[in-house]
C-alpha cells in the first residue's frame, strides 16, 4: 500500500478506534454537562450564554461576581473549543479518515492518537507548524 492510499486502519485496529470513540463521546457529555452548569439557556434556540452570578449587592460580592463571570467566559472558551475538536473527531471517525494526518495525510502515531484523541495532524507536522515564526 502506498503513502497516499493509507487509511486510519493501517494504523489503528477497529477495537482501539471504538474505544477512542467511546472515550471522546464521554467527554463530549462531561463538556456539555460543564457548560450546562455556567450557562443559561437563552431564547434563540440551544445557544446559551454565561450566567452571571448574584451573591448580593455589597462592594465585595460584586467584585466576586465579575471574578466568577470572568473565569466563566474564559471557561465557555475552552470548553466549546474542546466540543468542537471532540466533534471534528468523531467525523473523522464516522469518514474513516481519523488518524490520517490533514497536512501530509500519512498515519498519525497510535501512541499520539491515544494520548491526544482529538488529534488531527502528525507529530512531524504539528513540530513544523509550531516551530513557524
Amino acid at each position: 500500500m502506498s503513502d497516499n492510499n493509507k487509511t486510519a486502519n493501517t494504523n489503528l485496529d477497529s477495537t482501539t478506534i471504538n474505544e477512542i470513540k467511546q472515550g471522546l463521546l464521554k467527554r463530549k457529555k462531561q463538556i456539555n454537562k460543564d457548560l450546562a452548569d455556567i450557562s443559561d439557556a437563552s431564547g434563540n434556540g440551544d445557544s446559551k450564554k454565561v450566567k452571571f452570578p448574584d451573591f448580593g449587592d455589597k462592594t465585595d460580592e460584586n467584585a466576586q461576581e465579575i471574578g466568577e463571570y470572568s473565569t466563566n467566559l474564559a471557561t465557555e472558551k475552552v470548553l466549546e473549543s474542546s466540543l468542537r475538536d471532540i466533534d471534528n473527531a468523531l467525523k473523522r471517525i464516522e469518514n474513516n479518515t481519523y488518524g490520517i494526518c490533514k497536512y501530509c495525510k500519512k498515519a498519525i502515531g497510535k501512541k499520539r492518537l491515544l494520548a491526544r484523541p482529538v488529534a488531527s495532524a502528525c507529530v512531524k507536522c504539528k513540530t513544523k507548524l509550531q516551530s513557524m515564526p
